[in-house]
């Protein structure tokens, strides 16, 4: 009986023990699965499958006299998807549909290029999404998407240029960027020539600077006044879009830091060149932006046409770019060196080369 008794219990405590073997097997079973379908397997922080294909978004534009508002239009198609393929439209569709552009077709391409939510460039593309060219970008590039801004796009025939996108299904739409556009930036530079030549017809000895609201002004004995072209912005500066824009990355402990700094108005292709060539000598690229009293002490009264906060966006949009100051000085002394050494968490500063741009 006793003898019966052990073995009962023998089989009992094999069972168990079996069982809890079992249930440790599939929890296991139960935490791979997880960790290979759940957030660090087979979904990624987006929400999307890892081994899903990438959805391809694609944004067309001419892209003319490119401003930050262009790319925060492109910033918000990158985000529709996982890689952002641009068409940038020809010279000679810009003619037919718009009028002349004010940029030519090879900078236009080195300005789209140079934003850093943009992956591919198409060049000469179709102001129009036509049939035919809507399928080349469905069968070759593989376009899951098209994006544009929630502005009409009408061509000369009264036509919307994303009528066949809209019926294939295939349409996204983005909010336009408020307070800027093509038009805007070219009645400021209208402006501004305007009042550089009152300010010429006036003896340049009787002038003296004046700054009322940080917006530069320019009186005579006269009794005239001309002012900074920049009063006539409508950009309001947030937190949230500097945020947006911004890298969010500091430099290494053992980084090269380049230093350049410069007005940067009218961000345009020469200063994409310049801040490529200064990233290249390190490994972190740093930004001083200048404010607008700074920029009309040194180039004029009716400067700059862009303010302080819509320069600062166009140069955080460039690739090349790790970090901006938004205002710094005119003059790079050490106490600034020390102050930017303070600013990146005091790792090591290696004060390569300064440029002056304006």
């Amino acid at each position: 009986m006793n003898k019966m008794g052990g073995i009962t219990s023998s089989v009992e405590s094999y069972a168990a023990v079996k069982w809890v073997v079992g249930v440790i097997i599939v929890g296991v079973s139960v935490l791979g699965f997880y960790s290979s379908s759940g957030p660090f397997g087979l979904w990624g922080k987006n929400g999307r499958r890892r081994n899903k294909k990438p959805i391809r978004v694609y944004m067309d534009g001419c892209f003319d006299m490119m401003h930050y508002g262009h790319c925060n239009a492109l910033r918000q198609a990158r985000a529709l998807g996982d890689q952002l393929i641009v068409g940038v439209v020809s010279d000679d569709e810009i003619i037919a549909n718009k009028g002349p552009p004010v940029t030519p077709l090879h900078e236009r391409l080195i300005m789209v290029n140079a934003v850093k939510w943009v992956d591919e460039v198409i060049p000469e593309a179709p102001y129009a999404i036509t049939e035919e060219f809507m399928k080349k970008l469905f069968d070759e590039y593989n376009i899951d998407y098209i994006i544009h801004g929630d502005d009409p796009c009408v061509l000369p025939d009264g036509t919307d240029a994303y009528a066949h996108a809209k019926k294939a299904g295939r349409y996204k739409q983005i909010k336009r960027t408020e307070g800027v556009s093509s038009t805007d930036i070219v009645g400021r530079m209208l402006l501004c020539v305007r009042e550089r030549n009152i300010a010429d017809t006036h003896n340049h000895s009787s002038l003296q600077r004046q700054f009322s609201n940080g917006r530069g002004q320019q009186k005579f004995e006269d009794g005239g006044v001309v002012a900074s072209g920049t009063r006539v912005s409508h950009f309001l500066p947030t937190s949230r879009r500097i945020v947006q824009f911004s890298n969010g990355r500091s430099p290494g402990p053992d980084a090269r830091i380049v230093y350049i700094d410069g007005a940067f108005d009218l961000f345009h292709a020469g200063h994409v060149e310049i801040l490529r060539l200064a990233r290249d000598r390190g490994d972190f690229l740093l930004v001083g932006i200048h404010t607008d009293q700074t920029v009309s002490a040194t180039r004029g009264l009716h400067r700059p046409i862009m303010s302080l906060h819509e320069r600062s966006l166009s140069v955080l949009a460039c690739r090349y770019v790790d970090e901006v100051i938004i205002g710094a000085p005119w003059e790079v002394s050490k106490d600034m060196v020390s102050l930017i050494f303070a600013c990146l968490f005091f790792m090591l500063f290696v004060y390569d080369v300064s440029f002056r741009l304006l």
